[in-house]
């Protein structure tokens, strides 16, 4: 008897046909994952922490390393000095020499983090908000509330300051702050432009305009949302179902991330590491800060309409200022003496003001005319003639 027959089995061989007839659960093993469209976009699910209420800090992070002492004490005073000029400003107002003042009191860290994370070659577009940003990063005092008082619509040089006007209409400066910064990197400069808007504004049009924009072109702008937990009146959840605003700078590929405003040493970490994101050519960033505002809307609103006291008071325990001071103290970079010259300098700083705002302002009822347009359009010239006749005409009667 021969040998048994062996039946030769032929190589497997894997084909595109051999695929496709694969089973299901074949392709899946085989199948890379699809990545995550979403990733670098998403905030945290948390806002970044690095301090406790009580200035106690938590524990040091990787993705978020700690400011020099050095820079943390200049934004301490910086900040002290700002919150006696938000006071002062408020005073002001109530003594008839400001038309209206909108007080940022609560809201320091995000205020002076927004200037502390910038170059001075950068730009800076406020809103009505601002003041105490505008004057920590040097202007004159009385250039800013210029606006406030009724003089000008604005009593300082832009582009001398780089520092736009301060915008009363909600989120049209997230548009201008787009197209600059993407005409500064045109142009070949590193220039960072800053937008400071209210968590009111990114109901606007123009933030959504202004965002999708510089995403589109890569323009170098920082969104710095200060979520202050009301539109005027209208609360955080009558705004958006979204958990968090940062979650909008997803939508736009734009990569974004939430912060505990009250906490300067995040948010001067994480504004940083924003502006050092636009800086390098990546696009635009969205940093979402939560704060309160402690003062009213401004002098004109009745905030127990629209909220209690309770909820007031417990926001100052999360006082900015205190939980910065607490941190500095325990590391032995501030002390009594110290903490007395920085408040004696913030009233030094706010007696000049009020001297300075004793003096009433020269004004010109025909410079009403003067910045309109480059060259005066033939109505213009005949509205300041018909003005100037008034004046002179008021002038004979007088004498």
């Amino acid at each position: 008897m021969g040998p048994p027959h062996v039946q030769e089995v032929p190589a497997v061989t894997t084909t595109p046909q051999a695929v496709r007839r694969a089973s299901p659960r074949t392709r899946r093993k085989t199948t890379p994952a699809a990545p995550d469209p979403s990733a670098g976009f998403m905030p945290q699910a948390e806002p970044v922490r690095l301090l406790e209420s009580d200035g106690t800090p938590l524990p040091a992070r990787d993705d978020y390393p700690e400011p020099p002492v050095e820079t943390l004490r200049e934004m301490y005073r910086r900040m002290v000095v700002g919150r006696r000029f938000d006071v002062q400003a408020t005073a002001l107002t109530k003594q008839g020499r400001l038309a209206v003042y909108p007080s940022a009191r609560g809201q320091e860290a995000c205020q002076i983090g927004g200037v502390l994370a910038l170059r001075d070659t950068d730009w800076v577009f406020p809103t009505y908000r601002e003041s105490m940003a505008l004057t920590a990063r040097g202007l004159d005092p009385v250039e800013v509330l210029t606006l406030l008082r009724g003089d000008w619509h604005c009593g300082y040089d832009p582009a001398v300051t780089r520092t736009a006007p301060q915008c009363t209409p909600l989120a049209t400066q997230c548009v201008h702050a787009a197209g600059l910064a993407y005409g500064e990197s045109y142009q070949g400069r590193d220039t960072v432009a800053l937008a400071f808007i209210g968590d009111g504004a990114t109901s606007e049009g123009d933030f959504h305009e202004g965002i999708n924009f510089a995403a589109v072109f890569k323009a170098p702008v920082v969104y710095l949302v200060q979520n202050n937990k009301y539109a005027i009146s209208v609360p955080l959840s009558r705004q958006t179902a979204a958990p968090s605003l940062a979650y909008k700078g997803v939508g736009y590929g734009v990569p974004s991330e939430q912060v505990d405003g009250n906490d300067p040493v995040a948010v001067l970490v994480v504004l940083e590491r924003a502006v050092a994101h636009a800086r390098a050519g990546k696009g635009p960033y969205l940093v979402e800060a939560h704060t309160y505002r402690m003062e009213p809307h401004t002098n004109a609103d009745d905030q127990t309409r629209y909220r209690d006291a309770d909820e007031v008071e417990a926001w100052r325990d999360r006082d900015p200022i205190a939980r910065l001071e607490a941190y500095l103290r325990a590391k032995g970079v501030l002390d009594d003496a110290a903490v007395a010259a920085i408040a004696d300098e913030a009233e030094e700083y706010a007696a000049a003001l009020r001297r300075r705002m004793d003096a009433h302002p020269t004004v010109d009822p025909l410079s009403l005319f003067d910045h309109v347009y480059a060259e005066p359009t033939p109505q213009l010239v005949e509205q300041r003639e018909m003005v100037r006749a008034e004046l002179a005409a008021d002038a004979e009667g007088d004498a």
